[in-house]
């Protein structure tokens, strides 16, 4: 390596790592003597308009996922101190995941190391993890990611607490599956089932077994109909198709997918469409699809599942179980819902700006937690009141607009209210419950508004959410102190004056389901549904742009490259 290669590397390292300079530079000073070093990390501090030196605040984030990653990357405010705690020294682009399974995709190609983003933002991260937030005094318990007996536990303070370290899988108390099945989260959880997955094939190829234990040994239960399932189900059956084919000829006539779903179809929260489509592909693919059955039991040799319909339970043997079926909150977050008097809530509850229920200092994002919208009706009569500024009982036309468009802000079900009747305005809405919209007394503004509390819908549990969040919360910390002194949101109906910010709106870009042979079903909007080839090279597009750095797309494209010409790779390791 040639000295100028070698300085390029060392000032990127110390740049990365610059406790690591000190350090050298102090050993370096005292000649091998006695070295003390402290790297305390003091509060930043910023110098205001007139020359005084203030403290700025500081900001812990918990977890390096979508919404924290997403958070990080927006976040432009230099009066923050930002400390990042997570266990995983990287971003994951889990879409992905299920590619990495069957070796389409490497699971270094979708990891984004969280350093360079923290060097490129002057930010501080911690390897650790969470164990218990103490939202009175403002300090986290972290312990350090070690599994051995000497890891360390440390106190950490901050002024707001950011939490996005997402969910776990949800095993519904179903014994024996923390035990026996595999899930798919983390990069870890799919690099595991690629390793089962070639030794599944690799011991049934070996001489003197029966058919019958080749045949336990290559079936593959996959339990959930949702995305993941279904996607991971595809992956794993053009594995079989295209690959196993010609690696393990004489083993592939016994292997077998078979997919469980509770519910009455997969992929549920799909379009109709989309939902027969796959389900006919995946009979026409050979994979065994069983509806209404739930599991109710796993060992390490025998799943089983009981028929809704009938209750009848069935017992089969196994030879890899992959379990996909819905997320839970972590032991951290459960914990801290019983401080704030939310133990009695299945997540944690948030409201609209982010932020947590009975905790002004704490935000929470993504999987993590849900926003808790407040409904209309609840407010009908602040509402009403604040519009009939003469006090007279009626609201005129003028007064009604004045507050029309705050109604609408702080209320989202009212615009999907207005587009599930297709109405263009609410004037329209109340001219239909009234017949005439130039006088409203609060009776017809109440009979008008009742029904607009049903399109109340909690947001689904996705990267899209999250990232979109964390996008919103950055924009807002970016512009907090302007906005502390000119408020932007709607009007506080039950209050004084205007809300800091305008509530978090998520915004529905589409969704995708991988279904095998290079076919993709897209929901798009506008209810537009696209299936088949067209819409797998779309999902191509989407998901490389959405990678969250050129290095990461370079890998990822060139991995389908590889995969397009010289087949998945079949190694376990």
């Amino acid at each position: 390596m040639s000295s100028h290669s070698f300085s390029k590397r060392a000032y990127s390292f110390f740049k990365t790592y610059p406790s690591a300079a000190k350090l050298l530079l102090l050993s370096t000073c005292s000649g091998g003597g006695l070295l003390v070093y402290s790297d305390s990390n003091p509060p930043k501090r910023t110098l205001t308009a007139d020359g005084q030196e203030t403290k700025k605040k500081k900001v812990v984030v918990l977890g390096s996922g979508w919404g924290g990653y997403s958070f990080l990357s927006y976040l432009n405010n230099p009066n923050y101190d930002v400390q990042v705690v997570s266990p995983r020294n990287f971003f994951l682009f889990t879409p992905l995941l299920p590619s990495v399974t069957n070796g389409t995709v490497e699971a270094r190609s979708i990891v984004e190391p969280i350093r360079g983003l923290m060097r490129k933002k002057g930010f501080e991260y911690t390897e650790a993890e969470c164990v218990k937030i103490d939202a009175s005094n403002k300090k986290i318990l972290c312990r350090s990611k070690d599994a051995s007996k000497d890891a360390k536990e440390f106190n950490m303070d901050y002024d707001i607490l950011v939490v996005a370290v997402g969910a776990k899988p949800n095993t519904f108390n179903t014994p024996g599956v923390e035990e026996n099945a595999h899930f798919l989260k983390e990069a870890e959880d799919a690099l595991k089932i690629r390793q089962s997955v070639i030794n599944s094939f690799e011991r049934a190829s070996l001489p003197d077994l029966t058919e019958e234990e080749r045949k336990k040994i290559l079936h593959f239960v996959v339990v959930g109909g949702g995305p993941t399932g279904v996607e991971f189900s595809a992956e794993l059956h053009d594995f079989l198709v295209e690959d196993v084919a010609k690696i393990y000829p004489k083993v592939q006539e016994f292997t077998r997918i078979t997919l469980l779903e509770a519910g009455d179809h997969i992929l549920n929260m799909f379009d109709k469409r989309i939902t027969a489509f796959a389900e006919e592909k995946f009979q026409r693919d050979g994979i065994d699809l069983k509806t209404k059955n739930m599991v109710v039991g796993v060992t390490a040799d025998e799943i089983s599942t009981k028929e809704i319909a009938t209750g009848k339970i069935v017992s089969e043997p196994y030879g890899m179980v992959v379990w996909s079926t819905g997320i839970g909150i972590r032991p951290v977050i459960k914990e801290f819902m019983h401080q704030i008097g939310q133990g009695q809530r299945r997540v944690l509850a948030t409201d609209e700006w982010l932020r947590v229920e009975g905790c002004d200092s704490v935000y929470a994002l993504g999987d993590t937690a849900t926003i808790n919208q407040r409904r209309v009706m609840e407010d009908i009569a602040a509402i009403f009141s604040k519009a009939d500024k003469g006090e007279t009982g009626t609201l005129n036309k003028k007064e009604f607009k004045s507050v029309v468009k705050d109604i609408c802000q702080r209320y989202p079900q009212v615009e999907l209210y207005l587009k599930k009747k297709k109405l263009r305005n609410i004037a329209n809405l109340l001219k239909s419950a009234n017949g005439d919209d130039t006088k409203v007394n609060i009776e017809t503004f109440k009979q008008a508004l009742s029904e607009v509390d049903t399109q109340m819908k909690n947001l689904p549990a996705t990267a899209q959410v999250a990232s979109q969040q964390g996008k919103y919360l950055a924009k807002c910390f970016n512009k907090m102190e302007k906005c502390e002194k000119k408020p932007e949101g709607p009007l506080r109906f039950r209050g004084e004056g205007r809300h800091r910010f305008q509530p978090f709106r998520y915004r529905h870009f589409g969704s995708f389901a991988p279904l095998g042979g290079e076919q993709t079903a897209a929901e798009l909007p506008g209810d537009w549904v696209s299936i088949g080839h067209s819409s797998q090279w779309l999902w191509y597009s989407v998901y490389a742009s959405k990678l969250v750095s050129w290095r990461t797309r370079s890998l990822v494209v060139s991995d389908w490259v590889r995969r397009f010409i010289f087949g998945r790779d079949s190694s376990s390791i």
